[in-house]
Formats: C-alpha cells, sequence, structure tokens
C-alpha cells in the first residue's frame, strides 16, 4: 500500500506515523526535491509548521532533525494553518515547506505533507520518488553544511497581513461566529477575522493538544449553529483542525458547504469578470443542483478526483481562476494556489458585504440535490476496486435511478473507509440506494 494518500502521509502519531519515519520523510524529501534543482546554487530553506495535537511536538521536531540533518535551514513557525505555511513558503523563497497535520481526523491521528518552492503542492510522482527514497545510504553533511534551526517570530503577522490584504471592503456591521476546531486557525483565524472589521465570537479556540477537532469544528457544527442562532449572528464559520478548508452556517442555523460557497463564489468572479474561461472546476463529489446552476449562469464546469490537489492540477493545467470541493476546499488563484479556510471565509464575507443580501440569500441562488453520503468504517478499502459485485450493484443502482440522479462510491484517501454518495431529486430512493450500498460494501470488504 502507498504511504502517501491524497493529502501527505497520515496515521495514528507513534504506531502509523512515527518519530523514525517522520526523519526518513524529511530526509528523503530534501534529497528528491534538491535532485529536482530547488536547492541549486544556495544554502537550501524550509518552512515547517504543524497543527495543535501534542504529537505534533515530537514528529516535528524529527522532521526538524531530518531536514537539518540533511543540510535544510529550517524557519519554524509554530502552530498556524497548512494555507500559511503554503503561503510562506511562497513569500518568503522558501525551498521546501512541511505541514505536520491531519486535518480534521481525530486527535491520536497526525500527518505530514509537504510542499515544493512556490508553496504547491507536490505531484503524485514527486511523492512515489519520496517514497522509494526512504532510508537509503547517504553522505551527510558535516560542519558548517549542517542545517540550522530558527524561529519564524513574524510568521503569523505575515501570514494575517496577506490574508488582510486580498479584502477590498470593510466587514463592519458583520456579526459572525467562527469554530477553530481547537485546531490551527484558534488564534489567526479570530484576529484576522476582527482586523477585517467584523464583530467575531470564537469559540473552540482553546486547544490542549488533545481537543483538536473533538465534537467541534467543520466535522461536528452542532455547537457552532448553536451559538449562532443563540446570539443573533449574521453566519458562523467552522474550520477544520489545520484550516484549510470551511464550511458556514446560515444566521438561521443552516449548513452552507463548498458547493454553496463556490456557487456564491463564481456568481461573484462571474460578474466581476474575475472567472478565466468562465469556467469553475469541482469534482466527482460536486452536488448535481451545484452543476445546473452554473449551466444556468453560463459557466462551464471541468470534474476532477476528490482532492484539492487534483482541482489545482486542473486549474494550472487550463489557467482556471476558481475550483473548489464540496468539503469546503476553495482555491483561488488570484490569491493562492491550496486551499484556505481563511481567505475563502473573508472572500464570502466580503461578497455580504458587497451586496447587503444575507448568507442564506446568496446560497438560495442555487438548489441543493437532496445527497446522501454515508461513511462505511473499518474495511479493507484497498479491495473495493477488485469488487465484481459491488460495480454490478453500482450500475444497477444507476439504472433505477434512469439519469435523474448519480452514484459514487470510493475509498477515502485520507481515512480507513468508504465513501458510499448517492444523489436523486428523490430523497427516499436515494436514500434506500445509499443504505442497500453500504450494507453491501460492509459485509463484501469485511476485515
Amino acid at each position: 500500500m502507498a504511504l502517501f494518500g491524497t493529502d501527505g502521509v497520515r496515521g495514528v502519531a507513534n504506531v502509523d506515523l512515527t518519530a523514525e519515519l517522520a526523519v526518513d520523510l524529511a530526509i528523503a524529501a530534501a534529497h528528491v526535491l534538491g535532485e529536482i534543482g530547488a536547492f541549486t546554487g544556495h544554502r537550501p530553506k524550509a518552512i515547517v509548521g504543524q497543527d495543535s495535537r501534542a504529537s505534533g511536538d515530537f514528529l516535528e521536531a524529527a522532521v526538524v532533525a531530518g531536514l537539518t540533518s540533511a543540510g535544510v535551514d529550517v524557519y519554524r513557525v509554530g502552530v498556524l494553518p497548512t494555507p500559511a505555511v503554503a503561503f510562506l513558503v511562497k513569500e518568503s523563497g522558501a525551498d521546501l515547506g512541511v505541514m505536520i497535520s491531519a486535518s480534521h481526523n481525530p486527535m491520536p491521528d497526525n500527518g505530514i505533507k509537504f510542499f515544493a518552492k512556490g508553496g504547491d503542492k507536490l505531484a503524485d510522482q514527486v511523492e512515489a520518488q519520496i517514497e522509494a527514497r526512504l532510508g537509503e545510504p547517504w553522505d551527510r553533511p558535516t560542519g558548517l553544511n549542517v542545517g540550522r534551526i530558527i524561529f519564524d517570530e513574524d510568521a503569523k503577522e505575515r501570514y494575517v497581513t496577506h490574508l488582510l490584504s486580498t479584502v477590498s471592503t470593510k466587514l463592519a456591521g458583520l456579526k459572525i461566529v467562527v469554530d477553530c476546531a481547537n485546531g490551527a486557525s484558534s488564534v489567526v483565524a479570530p484576529l484576522a477575522y476582527e482586523r477585517a472589521g467584523a464583530s467575531v465570537t470564537a469559540i473552540s479556540a482553546t486547544p490542549t493538544g488533545w481537543n483538536i477537532n473533538e465534537n467541534c469544528g467543520s466535522t461536528h457544527l452542532d455547537n457552532l449553529i448553536n451559538e449562532v442562532k443563540k446570539s443573533g449572528a449574521d453566519l458562523g464559520i467552522a474550520h477544520d483542525g489545520d484550516a484549510d478548508r470551511c464550511l458556514l452556517i446560515a444566521d438561521n442555523g443552516e449548513v452552507i458547504d463548498g458547493d454553496y460557497i463556490l456557487n456564491i463564489l463564481a456568481t461573484s468572479y462571474m460578474a466581476s469578470n474575475k472567472l478565466n474561461k468562465k469556467t469553475v472546476v469541482g469534482t466527482v463529489m460536486s452536488n448535481l443542483g451545484f452543476i445546473k446552476s452554473m449551466e444556468k449562469l453560463g459557466i462551464n464546469f471541468e470534474k476532477t478526483a476528490v482532492g484539492d490537489r487534483y482541482v489545482l492540477e486542473k486549474m494550472l493545467e487550463s489557467d482556471y481562476t476558481l475550483g473548489g470541493e464540496q468539503s469546503g476546499h476553495i482555491i483561488m488563484r488570484e490569491f493562492s494556489n491550496t486551499g484556505d479556510g481563511l481567505l475563502t471565509a473573508l472572500q464570502v464575507m466580503q461578497v455580504v458585504a458587497q451586496s447587503k443580501k444575507s448568507l442564506l440569500d446568496l446560497a438560495k441562488t442555487m438548489e441543493k440535490y437532496p445527497q446522501v453520503l454515508i461513511n462505511v468504517k473499518d474495511v479493507a478499502k484497498e479491495r473495493l476496486e477488485s469488487s465484481v459485485k459491488i460495480k454490478e450493484a453500482i450500475l444497477e443502482s444507476e439504472k433505477e435511478l434512469a439519469g435523474a440522479g448519480r452514484v459514487l462510491v470510493r475509498a477515502s484517501g485520507t481515512e480507513s473507509l468508504v465513501r458510499v454518495m448517492v444523489e436523486a431529486n428523490d430523497l427516499k430512493l436515494t436514500q434506500k440506494i445509499a443504505d442497500s450500498l453500504a450494507q453491501l460494501v460492509r459485509s463484501e470488504l469485511k476485515q
């Protein structure tokens, strides 16, 4: 099984993802990226950040040890969002970046993701090269050639300044609640939103090292929904553990997911002539209602595999300006080449402020198709592709929908589960098909 998933290397910290593996990954990454040409003619530099997990401390130490032993100077930026590390790599001219985070995964998990020079995520083939080079013999630098460690005290401020530079309209008058998932955005998100002019209430913004994503954040929305309704806020913002995405809550408590967000931004981009080639990029998980909304607006829709890295690849390939995922990863190439939950929230709030419409009114321009998503856990997801029974069941389900819906069954790239997603106009039929497929997956792929 490949070590790298959809978004870096993830697993239970100190079991799957050990200090030894972190050291080896850092050394292999330094060698591969150096050979690609990133380090030519100068002393290499890396940006290393982490989310708020307790295990991030020993994994950061291991990554830093690996990089410096390979001759790379490391600038530690502490607990910051993943997109902050991507930004800082580009802004500082660093040769690579490393983010230690398992995003929305439970606290015992952790992960390591790498950024190339310029702040872009690594291509699949580069990750494969890093994996192939793990543990290889190498000539170790000595003396003046070993790397040094520097703590970058200004990193947080530079990132917040960058975020604020993307907003031209003051958000004065907007009352918001932000759920920071006790994660990487706990300091910078409330700070950025307040400086942008909003009145901010922050919840789940006191990380202890053990409470990241625990009944909070973008995967547990009840607390935020209740706070938005109780406080009479205009909207709520839910980040995940590393804040590379966000979901929004309307003033009535309704969830505004990534498809609604992308619809709002695409509409705004189209109106201001910023949507290059009149095209937006989504994934196979994008709701049919979103696709039909784009058609009505005269906007083309390009589809990719799940993962914001694949959305970005398509955007770069064809020079598109806007893309994203239902999960809330939104990429606006005008400002960044990675999903950034804080940037996304700021841009949507700017549309709210400029239009003088509520978030709910803006979202209602898209009619979402009923969708049932079932995560089938504790199954052998690697056997999914070879299961003839599951493939036949999917074909039969598609026939039953008769073109008025769709079915998607896929192995998660970041967790040990299979996702069963069904969309159709008829909610009862959607639920029935999803339940049936989930039961089949559970029985066919049981471990």
